[in-house]
């Protein structure tokens, strides 16, 4: 019991000296304010660069199941 009790208290001694920055919080506005066009390019880059190839292996699922080698 008294080892438990020692490593408790190291753990406590190592957590008190620790230093925890503070985030930096502000309320300003943007520097720059993105267009709707940018926008849109940005959402549609990012979803097809997400889904596009999920979206290709899920429509040709049943060619990769019929490949010599394939999954049983």
């Amino acid at each position: 019991m008294s080892c438990l009790n020692r490593s408790l208290n190291l753990l406590r001694a190592v957590m008190r000296h620790q230093i925890i920055p503070k985030a930096n919080i502000s309320a300003k506005p943007a520097k720059h304010v993105l267009s709707t066009g940018e926008q849109v390019f940005v959402m549609v880059t990012m979803f097809v660069t997400i889904l596009g190839p999920s979206g290709w292996v899920l429509a040709n699922l049943e060619e990769y199941k019929k490949r010599p080698g394939g999954a049983a």
